[in-house]
């Protein structure tokens, strides 16, 4: 089981399940999105999510057709992607997670449209796009 919330703690969740690999995004939207050299995310299953309290407070942007980008409308925190193509699935933000995740990341995505102002000094796998044609990141 893990737990976690927003910034302000009017969100809050738990999930029981596996998380999925973590990916460091790159593209420009999730740059602008989180206002960092990357995004960092993990697929769950929506099935066993379960928001705690602040549903009410999260809001929603189609940052593209059919992808919807959701942060806390009081303070901000991203919380998660979803796209209409693949419904049961989340992409979590790992940083609204409380507990330790005893892994790190998996990949670094869209590497073709990074900042280049960052340097990724790791040897974790680098995909130009992603390896999947469908994620959502």
């Amino acid at each position: 089981m893990i737990s976690g919330q927003c910034l302000c703690g009017s969100v809050s969740f738990e999930y029981d399940g596996p998380l999925g690999p973590i990916a460091l995004c790159h593209c420009s939207q999730c740059r602008r999105a989180h206002g960092s050299a990357f995004s960092a995310s993990a697929p769950v299953q929506n099935v066993r999510f379960r928001w705690l309290s602040g549903e009410e407070s999260i809001g929603e942007y189609e940052s593209r057709p059919g992808k919807y980008r959701a942060f806390c409308s009081t303070c901000g925190s991203q919380l998660y992607s979803r796209v209409d193509a693949i419904p049961g699935i989340l992409r979590l933000r790992v940083g609204v997670i409380n507990e330790p995740l005893g892994k790190g990341p998996a990949q670094h995505v869209f590497v073709g449209s990074k900042s280049d102002w960052f340097d990724i000094t790791d040897q974790i796998p680098r995909f130009e796009k992603t390896e999947r044609t469908n994620d959502p990141h």
